[in-house]
């Protein structure tokens, strides 16, 4: 048994620790649920999984004459690495599916660990900043540059109406207020006294959802009313 450490070894399972953290980092200061130590462990064991692939492919034939393919480990890897990304996709109650973005930085940070792994440092590092640019950057740029409508939240509100007469009237004075009405759905089956009226609307990203609920609020016939960002 060779105790001997190899210092390329040591600096891709360092390469590694860096490109999990820097990932890991930029999901926890979002609060999402792919954190800091998560995403260094995945890095630096498909890192370790790749290397003993590799060494193992080329030490084998040599004393047992065993053939092996290099690569099989970090091609399981890939596969594997799935289960973990769909762990972290949620769908919500409103029906809105949240997660996937951090279920492909799972999936990314595996496949940099891979890439450090076999020796393409270069490569790793220069596909970090393009995650990284395409997360972060250039999301704000589109929405700055791109058309109105990805400058746009999605709001999910809940009336309940004092007259089932005056929906229409309510959704044409929504309109008057600058509130795009995506979807609406009535239900007057639990509660025939106030019907209640559901609706996703986009209004502008700079909009409190606060102001959303006094504009609503304000409009003649609406009882109550519940507010959800989505």
């Amino acid at each position: 048994m060779d105790w001997h450490i190899n210092m390329d070894t040591v600096m891709k399972l360092g390469v590694a620790t860096l490109i999990g953290m820097v990932i890991g980092l930029e999901r926890e200061l979002k609060n999402k649920p792919l954190g800091l130590k998560t995403c260094i462990v995945i890095a630096i064991s498909s890192c370790v999984l790749t290397l003993v692939s590799i060494d193992a492919a080329y030490h084998f034939p040599k004393s047992n004459r065993i053939m092996m393919d290099p690569l099989r480990l970090p091609a399981q890897i890939i596969s594997g690495i799935g289960f973990i990304g769909a762990g972290v996709i949620l769908r919500k109650s409103n029906d809105v599916i949240s997660g996937l973005t951090t279920s492909a930085m799972i999936w990314g940070a595996a496949g940099l660990g891979v890439a450090i792994g076999a020796g393409f440092y270069k490569e790793a590092f220069i596909s970090l900043v393009f995650i990284l640019v395409s997360v972060e950057f250039l999301p704000w740029m589109i929405g700055k540059i791109g058309p109105g409508r990805l400058q746009e939240k999605e709001i999910r509100i809940r009336m309940s109406l004092s007259d089932k007469d005056k929906m229409t009237d309510i959704l044409k004075e929504m309109k008057a207020k600058n509130i795009r009405i995506h979807s609406v759905r009535i239900d007057d089956m639990r509660d025939k006294d106030f019907p209640i009226m559901e609706t996703k609307i986009m209004v502008h990203k700079k909009r409190y959802v606060t102001d959303v609920y006094y504009d609503i609020k304000a409009i003649d016939g609406v009882v109550g009313v519940k507010c959800d960002t989505l």
